[in-house]
């Protein structure tokens, strides 16, 4: 691996040599520089007319040796450097200023974003001799949410700071600023980063569901933002001035995750990836990952791995050098498949693989369906946006003892049970998945084979968050949906849920506005209209379907 990092073109034999040279060179592990170095840094610098930067390890060892031209240095990759919430990477950096100026933005975002121990500017005067030796480096968390200090400039011969204690105090204190807020919490912290387009109480709206989701997923929520544009960045959907801001205030924060309330494209996914070191993920991720911690059963799981490897495919990209290798051997020589071609064809020969499983599971589900419908028992789905109560009603209507918890997907795996009515009516109730705002399609083709049993149910019960602020647009959202599944002509109830929590007037409005009913599903006594109503639905669909049969016979007779 070279040591030179930068554009060598137009240096003379003799001054690659003199850098190459540097690379050899140690400094006292307990010194910033020594004066040394630092004189014959500013020299060359001096002499090539171009900035030159040295990264340097708590051993005193040059890592990289950074040429740049007469305004800046171009920091390379640092892969495989340790980086986390509460430590710092371990390399400083130390590069020269032609023109004796301060320390500069870029120095500054260099120092939040790539977490360097410490970094400094070098000026170099008219002779190519050092000057003044310009430092910063990070604080921890604080009330003022100030990221940065400076020492005091100070020429390089006369700067008095031993560097390995330095450091180890002010990692120590990050760290123990940071455990201070985690106690009592063991989960990855999120960085949650609002839409960047839409009218502000939409906006708004959306982020307090993400902070739902991403408390669902199991992951403590440390800060929202929203960034307000006409539209969204193609590259960094947030622009990249507010990115780097919000990376280095999540950093301060100690995020581990930074979620966005938006689907990336997979040219957005590599792009923040590549400008910060912080695990990235997107609303349709959380939403995934909670279906894969809900799931129990085997078609569950088998329908939330095909989402996600469909989600993953067309994001499948070269993260770094280990996927551009080639495979080798007999038959493989010359050009051969690269690793991220043998990833891509391994998940689409899994994609077929579940699909097919899919299909089997479709099919068994199709069976027990028909021999419902040879029994003649009408069934009835409740269907609404998550955390709604559907289990609830479910269980206080069939006494049965489905998963109730306050958090958005707890159910997951459809079920079902038998109900009986006072007029002696039978039907077959399941409680399904809750749906949700911007389902990813991933999501709605993977679960097919559930959504299935909408299309075979006689009545839906559409149950609603009466409680919920946000109740009109969970409504819409929810029969958008359903008319995305060709479900819009089914015979659907209204069932405005939670009235115990619900302001009155607002209940009486909603059930007049939507021709809906009102009950709490923690509550039976509420129950009385729903059975009344879904008992004459019931009825009246089978008085239909015999009069049709009636008239089939005669029309078969004559």
């Amino acid at each position: 691996m070279s040591f030179i990092s930068g554009s060598t073109l137009g240096l003379k034999p003799s001054q690659v040599t003199r850098l190459e040279k540097f690379a050899k060179r140690r400094v006292p592990a307990n010194m910033v520089i020594t004066h040394e170095l630092a004189r014959s840094l500013t020299d060359l610098s001096f002499e090539i007319n171009r900035q030159l930067g040295l990264l340097i390890d708590r051993k005193g060892r040059l890592e990289r040796i950074i040429v740049g031209d007469a305004r800046s240095i171009l920091i390379p990759k640092l892969s495989g450097w340790r980086v986390g919430a509460g430590r710092l990477r371990g390399l400083r950096l130390i590069h020269t200023h032609l023109k004796d100026e301060p320390l500069s933005s870029e120095d500054l975002s260099d120092l939040a974003l790539l977490r360097f121990d410490l970094v400094s500017t070098i000026g170099v005067d008219q002779y190519g001799l050092p000057t003044l030796m310009r430092i910063a480096y990070l604080l921890p968390p604080n009330p003022k949410n100030q990221v940065w200090e400076f020492l005091e400039p100070a020429p390089p011969s006369q700067l008095d700071l031993e560097f390995l204690v330095f450091v180890k105090s002010l990692e120590d204190e990050i760290s123990r600023t940071l455990k201070g807020k985690r106690i009592g919490a063991e989960n990855e912290r999120a960085y949650l980063i609002g839409r960047v387009i839409g009218n502000e109480w939409d906006k708004n709206e959306s982020l307090d569901e993400l902070v739902e989701l991403v408390n669902s997923c199991g992951l403590d929520v440390v800060a929202t933002c929203i960034q307000n544009r006409e539209s969204a960045d193609p590259r960094y959907l947030v622009g990249r001035g507010k990115l780097k801001e919000i990376v280095i205030d999540a950093l301060q924060k100690g995020a581990d995750v930074l979620v966005f309330d938006t689907e990336l494209t997979a040219a957005q996914v590599k792009a923040i990836s590549e400008f910060t070191e912080i695990k990235v993920l997107d609303r349709s991720q959380i939403i995934l990952d909670i279906f894969a911690q809900r799931a129990k059963s085997s078609e569950g799981k088998l329908q939330v791995e095909l989402a996600q490897l469909r989600y993953a495919l067309p994001k499948l990209s070269e993260k770094d050098d280990a996927l551009s290798r080639l495979t080798g051997g007999i038959g493989g020589r010359g050009p051969g498949e690269t690793r991220l071609e043998i990833d891509r064809r391994r998940i689409r020969s899994r994609i077929g693989f579940l699909e097919r499983q899919i299909v089997q599971v479709g099919k068994a589900r199709l069976i027990r369906r028909s021999l419902r419908s040879r029994r003649k028992v009408p069934i009835v789905s409740i269907v609404g946006y998550t955390n709604a109560g559907k289990s609830t009603l479910m269980n206080n209507l069939t006494r049965s003892k489905v998963l109730v918890e306050d958090k958005l997907f707890a159910t997951l795996d459809p079920t079902s049970r038998r109900l009986r009515f006072p007029r002696e009516t039978q039907v077959i109730i399941t409680d399904t998945v809750g749906f949700i705002k911007d389902l990813p399609e991933t999501l709605v083709k993977a679960f097919a084979a559930t959504l299935d049993e909408l299309a075979d149910a006689d009545l839906l019960l559409h149950v609603i968050d009466s409680a919920n602020p946000n109740v009109e647009n969970q409504l819409e959202a929810v029969e958008s949906l359903l008319d995305r599944l060709s479900l819009s002509d089914k015979t659907i109830i209204r069932v405005f849920n939670k009235i115990d929590l619900a302001d009155a007037e607002v209940v009486s409005n909603l059930c007049a506005s939507y021709e809906g009913l009102a009950l709490s599903a923690l509550d039976s006594r509420t129950f009385h209209r729903l059975i009344e109503r879904v008992e004459d639905e019931i009825l009246k669909r089978l008085e239909l379907e015999l009069d049709n049969k009636d008239a089939e016979t005669v029309a078969s007779g004559a």
